[in-house]
């Protein structure tokens, strides 16, 4: 199996959270969620509120192809978003990231909830995924770490918020 296989934007259902592909018509909704400084503060793109650098992003979901919007069941109100995307790893893996979702959610296991059906997904076609986090996101880093995430010994860095940011890099094997 490989990540070329892979649909890279599934609908994705549990009892408390929709994942569907991300669409052009979603950036109101979205960026309604996304501009709240306070969702970004300890995220090494602490500046991604602002409509400039969401809008970055936003297109960066798009051509990406893997852009997912994280929805409520039922009512389908837009609470975040994660990712889906092959462009940073090896063959037979599949990078998981670029999540965030409106304060209301935090602590309650959406994040949780959302990882483990991308992960489910992803290894119906890959044998590990990937998580890259800021090093000094001690917030994301320790989500990844209840989701089964292991600290691997790569690394990648690139500049966020003007400033270089190095990224520390989990795995999830798939176990067959």
């Amino acid at each position: 199996m490989t990540a070329t296989a892979l649909d890279f934007q599934p609908v994705l259902e549990s009892d408390s959270v929709v994942l569907r592909p991300l669409a052009p018509g979603d950036w109101d909704a979205l960026y309604g969620v996304a501009r709240d400084p306070l969702i970004w503060a300890s995220h090494p793109a602490h500046d991604r509120w602002t409509e400039p650098v969401f809008r970055r992003f936003f297109a960066d979901a798009l051509e990406s192809g893997g852009g997912l919007v994280a929805t409520l069941p039922g009512s389908g109100e837009i609470i975040g978003s994660s990712r889906f995307d092959s462009r940073r790893v090896n063959p037979g893996e599949l990078e998981i990231g670029w999540t965030f979702l409106a304060r209301a959610y935090w602590g309650t296991g959406m994040n949780a909830t959302m990882k483990r059906l991308q992960v489910a997904h992803a290894f119906r076609f890959v044998e590990r995924v990937l998580f890259f986090v800021g090093e000094g996101n001690i917030r994301s880093r320790r989500a990844v770490e209840k989701i089964g995430g292991q600290l691997t010994t790569r690394t990648h860095s690139t500049e966020m918020a003007g400033q270089p940011v190095r990224h520390v890099i989990y795995a999830i094997e798939r176990h067959t």
